[in-house]
């Protein structure tokens, strides 16, 4: 799949995740496979005031390309102004987000809430277009919520733009992640705009994905709580798309060993006292559903070093099968 004139080495992409597609994520991610990976969402105010937590989010140094950076706001201008900080880190796609549900976001106007005004929507897609050299893309949700489903409108208005693809997420806003993804809305759009458009919502395997493609339409499809302590789902579904053929879940102890992997990850690029307390969710999700991770998670949520996590997953896998 080809996003302005990028080509895409597979139409599996890694969903942006606050607080979760750091550095380290997004390195594991492309190593498993994934066609793009995006950052955790940036604000067009953190960018233009130089934030320093900011400056780390935007690090994508030594990554495999393509990298997307996405950006929020709701100030046609300030968008611009940050597109073009974000366009000189290198990054190969600027994603502007207009789907993030979280209160903090839309009471400013931002996120989804740009779902409620398309002209200012489409505003902000043409000033940033019309700032940057690279692809802008946008991601959106179905709508405000059921009563006003305007998925098509908003991404025929950020098409007519610039925008060179969309991304759907098939909820409501006012649905935040529950419920049934509605992959109507996703063909829907794909029928109204003739640029790329990317799927998102309740890919939880590698065996969904075909059938997404299937029922809309899409060009390519994003995977992101699914992938949550569980990168393999990218190269599993990049397989399965390719020969049908599903290959099998990673064994505990390819789980232990990504894990501190990653937490070794984290450790490079945000400290020890950083990763030890980020660890603590990330190990939770490589083992889930595996016997004894709620004391694992207990154990771990106590630990205070690098060295502690790693003699924890350690006595874990070897006892994991006993």
């Amino acid at each position: 799949m080809k996003i302005g004139s990028i080509q895409l080495e597979n139409p599996v992409i890694s969903a942006p995740m606050a607080g979760i597609t750091d550095k380290a994520y997004r390195i594991l991610a492309k190593e498993a496979g994934c066609g793009l990976v995006c950052t955790e969402m940036v604000s067009d105010q953190a960018l233009l005031y130089g934030n320093v937590k900011t400056g780390a989010i935007l690090n994508i140094a030594g990554e495999s390309r393509p990298v997307s950076i996405q950006i929020f706001g709701s100030d046609p201008a300030y968008m611009a102004g940050a597109a073009g900080i974000v366009e000189s880190c290198g990054a190969a796609f600027i994603d502007i987000n207009m789907g993030c549900p979280t209160p903090k976001i839309v009471r400013n106007g931002e996120g989804s809430a740009l779902m409620k005004d398309p002209n200012k929507a489409a505003e902000i897609v043409k000033s940033v277009v019309a700032r940057v050299k690279v692809p802008v893309t946008v991601k959106m949700r179905k709508g405000w919520d059921e009563k006003s489903v305007n998925a098509v409108e908003l991404a025929q208005a950020v098409v007519d733009a610039g925008a060179a693809a969309i991304t759907v997420h098939g909820r409501t806003r006012s649905q935040f992640y529950s419920g049934k993804a509605d992959w109507g809305a996703i063909a829907a759009v794909k029928k109204a705009v003739k640029v790329p458009v990317i799927g998102n919502g309740d890919i939880w395997s590698p065996a969904e994905a075909p059938a997404m493609f299937e029922e809309t339409g899409c060009d390519a499809i994003m995977i992101g709580r699914a992938a949550l302590g569980n990168p393999w789902i990218f190269s599993r579904t990049v397989h399965f798309l390719k020969h049908g053929e599903l290959l099998p879940e990673p064994k505990p102890e390819e789980k232990v060993a990504l894990a501190l992997r990653h937490l070794d990850l984290l450790v490079q690029f945000k400290g020890e006292r950083v990763a030890v307390w980020e660890m603590r969710k990330h190990a939770a999700w490589y083992t889930r559903g595996l016997r004894g991770a709620t004391r694992l998670r207990d154990l771990i949520n106590r630990a205070k070093s690098r060295e502690e996590i790693s003699s924890i997953l350690f006595l874990f896998e070897k006892n994991v099968d006993k």
